[in-house]
């Protein structure tokens, strides 16, 4: 299936869950893809199965350095994105919020919200000096409501909303930033919630299918709702 107009999109997390399903919805409709995971192992996986016309790199989006490099090289090899998905997460493990070791609390706000605004430090320039483009940073139902054993996760989603509701406010005409609920999804990090009723929820890949178009017609109108993608 090729898209009509090839788009450039970036997609953190690409390894694993919906970022490994939308990398390969997106390349199917003919898109060109450039994704990032910490997995050595899967990295390595993604460039055999899609070849050098889509990259994937290890980065950690913790690392601001790491991302200076990463986003340096995507743009200089292709050009900016028009599509940015800052996809990649953690969830604590289940507890109490006084039970959360710091550690942990520590990484998780590392990665969802910290790595998100690494992200968007080095993309984002070179996109608005082209004049167009659209971030997207996942947040979640729990980014808009809480639940119980879940709070450092809901407090980095509910920054999220926050921050991207923000940063569209900071933008020029022609670029939009929108904060994504995805919805609810069988992947690792609900079943680490969930346990075995997970798997009553839709599997990323046939989320992917009807996300992915919704996500391309996303633009300007669009800069600073949150919204919630179909399929989940």
């Amino acid at each position: 299936m090729k898209a009509e107009k090839s788009k450039r999109v970036v997609i953190t997390g690409a390894t694993r869950g919906l970022g490994r399903a939308m990398v390969a919805e997106f390349i199917r409709q003919g898109h060109i893809v450039a994704g990032c995971g910490r997995t050595a192992q899967r990295i390595r996986g993604l460039r055999t199965e899609y070849g050098e016309l889509h990259t994937f790199d290890v980065v950690d989006v913790t690392d601001d350095a790491e991302v200076r490099v990463w986003a340096k090289r995507v743009v200089q090899t292709g050009a900016p994105p028009d599509l940015l998905i800052n996809n990649a997460a953690l969830i604590n493990r289940s507890a109490p919020l006084w039970e959360v070791p710091v550690d942990e609390f520590s990484q998780v706000v590392a990665v969802n919200l910290k790595g998100v605004v690494n992200v968007i430090r080095h993309f984002l320039p070179p996109m608005i000096r082209r004049g167009t483009g659209v971030v997207i940073n996942f947040s979640s139902g729990w980014g808009r409501s809480t639940d119980a054993e879940v709070a450092p996760y809901c407090a980095t989603k509910w920054a999220i909303e926050g921050l991207t509701q923000a940063l569209a406010k900071e933008l020029p005409a022609g670029l939009a930033a929108i904060p994504l609920n995805p919805g609810i999804i069988h992947t690792e990090m609900l079943r680490s919630c969930f346990g075995p009723s997970a798997a009553s929820y839709p599997a990323p890949d046939n989320w992917a299918r009807e996300a992915v178009p919704f996500l391309l017609r996303l633009g300007p109108r669009d800069n600073g709702r949150p919204l919630t993608a179909p399929g989940g």
